[in-house]
């Protein structure tokens, strides 16, 4: 039997965030300031390991209160009805993980680019792993669905989503 190594998220040097257009002509960055992410792996190049990970939707900042208060109603996460969204991996071939996003009461299966930046020590002692990853999702697959349209007949977001994930894990001892 393999043993599983076990790993958790660095906060202070982990970041989630997403882009999305605004009517089409420029893009809006916002982030999630509170979220997790583990790891459960039975070697160091992470194969086939078992990734989770949770967001707090009322973390929701794109540095706009009122956009941030918008994003948090029912127009878009119901960070009251629905307070995480969450991802469980299916599998990891090293540069592509697959698993299964649920966001408000939809879970579907998405795909996401990884680059596995490799192990390293820091100067504590501790064993720590590095992930870049990105991706994009139709917000509208996941009931994100409000939408308008500007006098000129642009939309004001985009169905279009970018996920970027710059994760930093610690080896559990």
């Amino acid at each position: 039997m393999t043993t599983k190594t076990k790993w958790t998220l660095d906060p202070a040097h982990s970041e989630i965030s997403f882009k999305v257009k605004h009517m089409m002509i420029s893009t809006v960055t916002g982030y999630f300031e509170k979220f997790n992410a583990t790891a459960e792996s039975s070697n160091d190049d992470f194969i086939d390991a078992d990734f989770s990970f949770s967001a707090q939707t009322n973390s929701i900042s794109t540095h706009n209160n009122d956009r941030d208060a918008h994003l948090k109603s029912d127009d878009f996460f119901n960070a009251e009805k629905y307070p995480e969204i969450l991802f469980k991996s299916t599998s990891f071939d090293g540069k592509k993980l697959v698993g299964e996003l649920t966001i408000r009461d939809v879970t579907k299966e998405v795909k996401i680019d990884v680059d596995f930046n490799g192990i390293a020590v820091d100067p504590y002692g501790q064993t720590k792993a590095g992930f870049e990853a990105t991706g994009t999702l139709n917000r509208k697959d996941f009931n994100l669905t409000w939408s308008a349209l500007t006098e000129s007949g642009n939309i004001v977001v985009s169905d279009t989503v970018k996920l970027i994930l710059n994760i930093q894990l610690i080896r559990s001892v």
